[in-house]
């Protein structure tokens, strides 16, 4: 990418230092998150004041710091790297009006929270001051996992590990991540994701600092690791995972880790770690039932009003009607609800159960007839091989084109994740699919017989 720089001077900056473009810097983020992310939130961030090698960046509350800290911090960072190489520290401060503090003089004695690019993502904890157990909403299919995550924090090492399980958009995250900010103020805690954990591993050995890795993972009092499931497949990470898990049950440490599977289920993965997964309390999530999913929305609309300082108007008709439909997980019901409400502002008037049907019929439809198992036997149909062959490890033409188109399905009609996309195609790892994805999407554009076969097995897919 190439830097539009610009010339400025002030008391902070060097001459020497080309300074920031914070228009042409937008315009970065807008294209890096996209329309939506950054209209919501990263629209609202403006430059404060710009130092050597320091940056004051201003949001308009504390909600806003939080949410973009907790979710964009990294992305920001290496963006805004690649403009000012010189950089080492942003400061996220909160101003309602920016543009009645150009005249103000901020020193840097006046700021005590930094966050540094050096190490930014190992040294951020990334706990999110949202997800906390006040705003868990209980139900039958959570509830015995949510009273163990706060005898956790009451009695530290009492249940270690404790393991909880369920599928995507269940709430597991949203539970650690609460365990971890109720003891944050007397423990040392570490909470991350098993793929962030991969990233710094493999960082570390690229920088053969692998003593420090080691040092910084295994100091924690609280070590807390989601997604457990992420390291299939990886020996070298899951032989340091196993080493670090051991030195943390030595001296004491309270471990919590979250799966999509019971650890006995978990393929791929030595059996040495499925058995220390075990040896705690074992916990699993369920799908929330219909109380429990309006009682999510009712809090989504409190929320989104409180947040917004606005009237949302909605029918509990409607509200019925969404947490029948939305059948799988919390997220699609999170992101159904949404829409409406974001249809419902369009539109400016209340929507009826008619307008809703309407509005979420390609979701709900897509989400009731297109699975991974139908997708993979429509395929194998169509093309008139057996399952059997199309799911093998042979790679030949007429088996392996079929897979790839299997794949690219699995990916753009339902709403598995690339590992589990994977694993339903014979345990295969989740780089498989992004190229088998990356293949058919290539040779859609240019190739008509792809185009042709392409429609043609969405329309079986998708027909009654």
């Amino acid at each position: 990418m190439k830097n539009k720089l610009v010339k400025h001077e002030n008391n902070f900056v060097s001459e020497e230092e080309k300074t920031i473009n914070w228009s042409d810097l937008q315009s970065e983020f807008k294209k890096n998150f996209g329309d939506e992310i950054y209209n919501s939130w990263l629209k609202n961030v403006t430059l404060v004041k710009e130092f050597n090698d320091y940056l004051i960046l201003a949001v308009p509350t504390r909600f806003f710091r939080d949410w973009i800290v907790s979710r964009y911090l990294d992305k920001i960072l290496e963006i805004v790297k690649n403009f000012k190489l010189s950089l080492s520290r942003i400061e996220f401060k909160i101003i309602e009006d920016p543009k009645n503090n150009k005249g103000e003089e901020f020193k840097l004695e006046d700021f005590s929270k930094v966050t540094e690019i050096k190490d930014s993502i190992l040294n951020y904890n990334r706990l999110n001051p949202n997800l906390n157990f006040e705003n868990f909403i209980k139900g039958t299919s959570n509830e015995v996992a949510l009273s163990y995550s706060k005898k956790v924090c009451e009695h530290t090492s009492r249940y270690n590990p404790l393991y909880i399980y369920g599928g995507v958009g269940l709430g597991k995250t949203h539970l650690l991540n609460a365990i971890g900010l109720e003891l944050q103020s007397s423990k040392e805690v570490m909470f991350i994701s098993a793929e962030r954990f991969m990233y710094h591993f493999i960082k570390s050995i690229k920088k053969n600092d692998m003593v420090n890795f080691k040092d910084f993972f295994r100091k924690s009092s609280v070590f807390i690791i989601d997604d457990i499931q992420f390291i299939r497949g990886k020996e070298s990470l899951q032989e340091e995972f196993f080493h670090t898990f051991n030195s943390l049950l030595e001296q004491g440490a309270q471990i919590i880790i979250s799966a999509d599977r019971p650890p006995l289920k978990l393929d791929r993965v030595q059996e040495r770690i499925k058995s220390r997964l075990s040896g705690g309390l074992i916990i699993d999530i369920d799908v929330p039932d219909l109380e429990l999913k309006k009682n999510i929305i009712t809090n989504r609309i409190n929320q989104i009003q409180n947040q917004f300082k606005e009237h949302i108007n909605i029918s509990e008709e409607v509200i019925n009607f969404i947490a029948t439909e939305a059948k799988t997980n919390i997220r699609e019901l999170i992101g159904v609800l949404n829409r409406v409400i974001a249809f419902s502002r369009l539109h400016k008037r209340v929507l009826n159960i008619n307008d809703c049907k309407s509005i979420l019929k390609d979701v709900f439809n897509q989400a009731k007839i297109v699975t991974v198992d139908k997708i993979q036997n429509t395929v194998s149909n169509y093309f008139n091989i057996s399952l059997n062959d199309m799911l093998s490890q042979r790679r030949s033409r007429p088996l392996a084109r079929p897979r790839q188109i299997a794949m690219y399905l699995a990916k753009r009609l339902t709403t598995r994740s690339l590992p589990e996309i994977g694993r339903r195609f014979a345990n295969r790892d989740h780089t498989t699919v992004i190229h088998a994805v990356k293949t058919i999407t290539r040779l859609s554009e240019k190739d008509e017989e792809m185009k042709k076969n392409l429609v043609q097995i969405k329309s079986l897919l998708l027909e009654n």
